[in-house]
């Protein structure tokens, strides 16, 4: 049952009659943030049985005994399971889960399960976000007919969302830092459990993020962020490398991407890094547009914001975080070891994409599952051609309160019909995400990347 609150019924109303319509919000309902709402446009409050408590703020600073560069410690390491969910009790709890979810119960019914916990809604940013939110609240607009973003910057573009794209937009501009390095792995584990690790060196510098951006220097620059990936192992890969400027009005520039292959040694433009082109080193079980739950242009599908709902959805994921963690701790055949995943109860807002006539991608739909307290899209259903169940995929967030932000560290993508699954983000042998980096636009450049893929 989809849950449409009151104050943004008439919006909702107004969108199912027009697939892309922009409603400003008004004065009123900007006074609302910070106030009823969280500042990026949450209900503050709990639910009606209090099993997802009001939101207090957040944690807004690192627990006693973290330092810079560990792993994050768990703020609730003592919460005890409330609840789990496995194929008996399964048709309980079917409310509370997405198809696609279902799907996995159904898919592994002797091994796949869900580890209920306390609802802590942990999801914080700093004030400068919660600031911009609420300063641009009433100007930020879509353009070209969703596909690109104007008149915003640093914060939450549309806190209370009149239709399915205002809500994916927000998902691709929450906020997750400026200068982001981090250290990773990829694994795609065979139906057996067998698996390599890919690994991967990442930066990002986002340039909405930056406290100093304006609406006015974004549109001039038309760049929203710059990222590059290397590959470090395996040896066969190592060096491969990709750089991507995305940018803020993708009709008037599509997406800026280059490669560097190792093999001939040169960089080269790749436009096919966009939509459902596969994934870097991934097998074929993800897209690239899968990437962080979704990105990239929206223009290959029709958005509908269908509503909110309560849902289980990995949250305050510290324990599947944890250094203390193997890699052979958590690949395992079918998913991931479900004795170290939690979940929590949470509202998502409900948005569905259904690919338009005459445009071409290997998801006929897909259905995403947003979490209302930080924008992060925590669970996809994605349906082929068939109106099939496809693909499953879940994003394991917490929030790194050195920042803070809410952010994935670990998304993975289960393919119900090879019964496989890609992990990406795999980082408990790793160092630990570095938010603390200033990067510089040099480092972002086809020279940069020659010289990146060559070490």
């Amino acid at each position: 049952m989809f849950k449409k609150p009151s104050m943004i019924a008439a919006t909702i109303i107004t969108m199912m009659a027009a697939p892309f319509a922009h409603a400003d919000m008004t004065a009123e309902q900007v006074a609302r943030l910070g106030a009823d709402l969280t500042p990026i446009g949450a209900e503050k409050a709990g639910n009606a049985d209090g099993s997802i408590p009001a939101w207090t703020g957040g944690i807004t600073k690192p627990p006693a005994g973290f330092e810079p560069g560990m792993h994050h410690i768990d703020p609730y390491a003592d919460d005890k399971v409330i609840l789990t969910i496995d194929k008996s009790n399964l048709d309980k709890h079917k409310d509370l889960l997405s198809p696609g979810q279902i799907a996995l119960f159904e898919t592994y019914p002797d091994t796949f399960k869900m580890n209920i916990y306390p609802t802590r809604r942990s999801a914080a940013y700093p004030q400068f976000v919660y600031d911009a939110t609420k300063k641009y609240a009433q100007t930020a607009e879509l353009i070209e007919g969703g596909n690109g973003i104007k008149n915003t910057a640093i914060g939450i573009p549309f806190p209370v969302p009149a239709n399915g794209l205002e809500a994916i937009w927000n998902h691709l501009l929450r906020y997750r830092g400026l200068s982001i390095a981090r250290f990773g792995g990829q694994a795609m584990p065979t139906a057996s459990g067998s698996y390599n690790i890919i690994g991967f060196d990442e930066k990002l510098l986002v340039k909405y993020s930056d406290p100093a951006a304006t609406p006015e220097a974004l549109q001039e620059s038309n760049v929203l962020f710059k990222f590059k990936q290397k590959v470090t192992e395996p040896a066969r890969l190592a060096g491969t490398a990709l750089l991507v400027h995305e940018t803020m009005d993708q009709i008037l520039t599509p997406r800026q991407a280059w490669t560097y292959n190792t093999g001939q040694r040169r960089v080269r433009r790749a436009p096919n890094v966009a939509y459902d082109a596969p994934g870097t080193a991934s097998d074929s079980l993800r897209t690239t547009d899968d990437f962080d739950m979704f990105n990239g242009s929206p223009n290959r599908y029709e958005w509908t914001l269908k509503g909110k709902k309560e849902m289980y959805i990995p949250y305050n994921s510290y324990k599947l975080h944890s250094d203390k963690l193997k890699y052979d701790d958590i690949l395992h055949a079918g998913h991931i070891n479900p004795e170290h995943v939690r979940y929590e109860k949470h509202r998502v807002w409900v948005v569905e994409a259904n690919l338009k006539e005459g445009t071409r991608h290997i998801y006929k739909k897909r259905v995403f599952y947003i979490d209302e307290d930080s924008w992060q899209i925590h669970v996809t259903d994605i349906y082929d051609n068939r109106d099939q169940m496809y693909r499953v995929a879940m994003a394991h967030g917490l929030n790194y309160y050195d920042v803070p932000t809410h952010w994935s560290t670990l998304d993975v993508y289960h393919d119900l019909n090879s019964r496989r699954y890609l992990a990406i983000g795999l980082d408990n042998e790793e160092s630990m995400y570095d938010f603390s980096q200033s990067f510089k636009d040099n480092e972002f450049t086809q020279s940069a990347l020659r010289r990146e893929g060559k070490r």
